[in-house]
């Protein structure tokens, strides 16, 4: 029944100002504390303040937390939330954390200097409140020295990834004495409220992530040039074809920064004499020259890569350093394996690739199946903590673990054996006794191996979380090209989509009208859109758009906008409880899916909005209906109803998307008290299905449409008109973002009616549906739309 209200956060570094803000995301009362500075600065000085001065003592915490507000992408869901976080400074506050429930060092990684810290704080921390370090490779035990039996039994090591609000990872690390229900504790806290995948790590050097992942960074640069392969040709072989980060290898470490590569691989050499492969965490000699001349990436504005006067990107050649123009990369392992979109088939692709790409990945694998296999059990017991480390810690899809799985356990060895490496001997008994993969899926249940037992273990802690791909042959209601329809259980129905970026076609509008009928006609609660995918969905599919306004086709236009409005609607007001659950992009009529559910129950990684002036329309799917009708019921008195309807008007005209679910509130997109937001994108489903499950139980009902939206007509028109004629005069929008303001404006006011009125849902509909056909008419809107498709940017023209 432990509690966590209040957090303090010992340092106020990168890492300590963005673990602080995260703690805020979730709604922790935060204390952050940092040094006192030894001088003053020349701007203090010149203000005749001394180090006495309360601001000069707080100045380094303050600048640090400032800095990290201001910081892109922002560590805050909303940057109101940094209201929640007070600094002070070690000397004059650490009496503070008395108050606390969890204090959290996260200062310079220093063993010396972390035991001063612990010292202070052993002197105010209340006995029985939690206590931890979130050093990356500082052995736990080691801090232990001269501390209190009740320090001892709270305290572990809580390793957060960089930067905290994104990479989800939390390792958690004990001591020989950390109670285990303080181990209990971090492993479910870190899941179900800070939103982390939670792995319990053995106290080693650079516990599981960064010890596999810093191995197969290093592995890759001490190999690229044997396989003569250039810079540019690694990251695009390393990419998003792996399912790992689109920065790949050499970007990701330029991102980083070499010195802080450098540094880990450096621990990792010192404090690992009997690994097999230490000679890897050697630097090569180019990553030597590199840090000398101070080529240590974006922070010195070149690394492996440099931005050149003329604005092009060129490459670091490796033998001669110097910097060169990319090559074009064409290989034609990569050309087999973009045709496929399943990632475990695309990686067998790559792994049999005929040419030196696929001799690259053979390779590759190879040494990464030997490593991690002889770190099991060293770093870890359980296969299944590497995988989940490598893919919350570092982005991969899937671990190495599922990797060789998909290549094919035995395929894997036999390659592996050709090449002169071998895995661990518990992989060859393992396959001695009949057991032929890493991992089954039995009864809709994941399983793995268990080298304790030889057999196969369900995996923990996942009890709370609906795995499509787990029930998606079993549990399959009925699907078409563009969706499939579950069944979750307890009378709950869930719709996912897999077109591209679940882009919402006719065959997904179909799944949708099906999926209702379904419910409705079938013994159900209930629907859930979503899925487990990265993004919920991207919106329309502009293409086809593009396709029928180019040949003209207005009536077929005309047609699927009102089947996508009929669909939102039917969404709406159909005789079950409908509860949408996005994550990601979620843009355009992803949006207005939402904007019609019952509830939405959304990750906080949401990034919503109605971006469709960005392409030279309007939302025509009910998006601009809807901001009209909640415009009408947020009118209050006379004197805020043209700001509500402005207010509107500029979040549908400047294409706002909301960069977390949280902002989506202000935006006008989610509803307090009616939509929810979900740290744990893997929870997300099954709060959905419990939503709808409390939706039904409390006697939903079919409600009729709406015929009482209020609309100002001329009133709202002339200030909508006045102001996009003044953006233009003044130069920030061009003559054709006044056509569509106006069209904009011409919907959210109810058309040109002379006073104000209430209408319909249906009246608001088709001038929305008018309104956008218009639009697409115009030849500046299909080269906007020509050039998104092509560019993935907005033309302003």
């Amino acid at each position: 029944m432990r509690r966590i209200k209040k957090a303090a956060v010992l340092g106020s570094g990168v890492m300590g100002s963005q673990i602080a803000c995260h703690f805020a995301n979730i709604g922790l009362d935060v204390l952050l504390l940092d040094i006192v500075p030894r001088e003053l600065t020349p701007d203090e000085q010149a203000k005749g303040l001394t180090l006495e001065n309360k601001n000069v003592r707080n100045r380094i915490v303050n600048t640090a937390l400032q800095n990290a507000i201001k910081m892109n992408p922002a560590p805050l869901y909303d940057k109101k939330f940094a209201g929640r976080i007070k600094t002070g400074n070690f000397e004059d506050d650490m009496h503070l954390i008395k108050d606390y429930d969890w204090v959290i060092e996260v200062v310079i990684e220093r063993l010396d200097i972390k035991k001063t810290v612990f010292d202070q704080v052993e002197k105010f921390r209340t006995p029985g409140t939690l206590i931890t370090s979130n050093t990356s490779g500082i052995p736990i035990e080691q801090m232990l020295e001269g501390r209190s039996e009740d320090f001892q039994a709270h305290f572990c090591g809580t390793h957060f990834f960089n930067p905290p609000r994104y990479l989800r990872l939390l390792e958690i690390i004990p001591s020989t004495k950390t109670k285990p229900e303080i181990v209990d504790f971090f492993m479910d806290y870190g899941s179900r409220f800070l939103g982390k995948t939670t792995v319990l790590c053995k106290d080693t050097p650079a516990f599981i992530a960064n010890r596999i992942g810093v191995y197969s960074i290093q592995a890759l640069f001490h190999g690229v040039r044997d396989l003569g392969l250039t810079v540019e040709e690694i990251d695009k072989l390393t990419g998003s074809v792996m399912g790992r980060p689109k920065s790949a290898t050499f970007r990701t470490a330029d991102v980083v920064g070499l010195d802080t590569l450098v540094n880990v691989a450096n621990g990792l050499k010192a404090n690992l004499p009997n690994d097999e492969a230490k000679h890897l965490f050697e630097l090569p000699d180019f990553l030597q020259k590199m840090v000398e001349n101070k080529w240590l990436g974006s922070k010195t504005k070149q690394g492996f890569y440099k931005k050149m006067p003329d604005g092009e990107i060129y490459s670091l050649d490796l033998n001669t350093l110097e910097y060169v123009p990319q090559k074009k990369v064409k290989f034609a392992t990569l050309e087999m394996a973009k045709q496929e979109d399943n990632l475990a088939k695309r990686t067998k692709i790559l792994f049999n690739g005929p040419d030196s790409a696929g001799e690259f990945y053979r390779k590759s694998f190879a040494n990464l199946f030997q490593y991690v296999s002889n770190r099991v059990p060293e770093i870890t017991e359980d296969i299944y903590k590497v995988d989940d480390a490598l893919k919350a810690g570092f982005g991969w899809s899937m671990g190495p673990f599922i990797s060789w799985d998909a290549i094919g356990v035995k395929a894997g060895v036999a390659k592996m054996e050709e090449l002169g490496v071998k895995p661990a001997q518990w992989v060859y008994d393992m396959l001695a006794a009949g057991i032929e993969t890493f991992y089954k899926l039995e009864n809709g249940v994941e399983k793995y191996y268990d080298l304790a037992t030889k057999s196969y273990k369900t995996i923990p802690g996942r009890e709370a979380f609906i795995i499509l791909d787990n029930i998606r042959e079993s549990k399959k209601v009925w699907g078409n090209a563009g969706s499939t329809l579950h069944d979750l259980g307890d009378g709950v129905l869930n719709l996912e989509f897999h077109t591209k970026m679940n882009s919402l076609g006719g065959e997904v509008l179909m799944g949708i009208n099906k999926a209702i009928d379904i419910a409705e006609n079938g013994d159900y609660r209930g629907l859930v859109l979503g899925n487990n995918g990265d993004n919920f969905s991207a919106g329309a599919n502009l293409a086809m758009v593009l396709m029928l306004a180019a040949d003209q086709e207005w009536d077929e236009l005309n047609f699927a906008i009102k089947a996508f409005q009929n669909t939102v609607m039917r969404v709406r007001y159909s005789g079950i409880p409908v509860v949408v659950a996005p994550q990601g992009l979620t843009l355009g009529g992803g949006c207005e899916l939402c904007l019609h559910a019952d509830a939405v129950v959304a990750a906080a990684e949401t990034y919503i909005g109605l971006v469709e002036v960005g392409v030279g329309v309007i939302p025509g799917g009910g998006g601009t209906k809807e901001f009209a009708l909640r415009a009408s019921d947020a009118m209050g008195p006379e004197d805020i109803r043209i700001p509500t309807i402005k207010d509107k008007f500029l979040t549908i005209g400047q294409a706002k998307v909301a960069t977390s679910a949280y902002e989506a509130y202000g935006l006008g997109i989610f509803r307090p008290g009616q939509d929810k937001v979900v740290v744990n994108l893997d929870r997300r489903l099954e709060e959905a299905k419990q939503e709808v499950i409390r939706l039904a139980d409390a006697g939903y009902t079919q409600k009729p449409q709406r015929t009482d939206i209020m609309v100002l007509g001329r009133e709202g028109l002339g200030v909508v008109y006045a102001g996009a004629n003044a953006m233009l005069s003044g130069h920030y929008i061009s003559e054709h973002d006044v056509l569509v303001s106006q069209k904009l404006g011409y919907v959210l006011c109810g058309g040109d009616l002379s006073e104000r009125t209430l209408v319909s849902e249906q009246y608001l509909l088709d001038l929305e549906r008018e309104a956008f056909l218009s639009l697409l008419g115009t030849r500046k809107t299909l080269e906007r739309i020509q050039h998104t498709l092509k560019t993935g940017k907005p033309l302003r023209n």
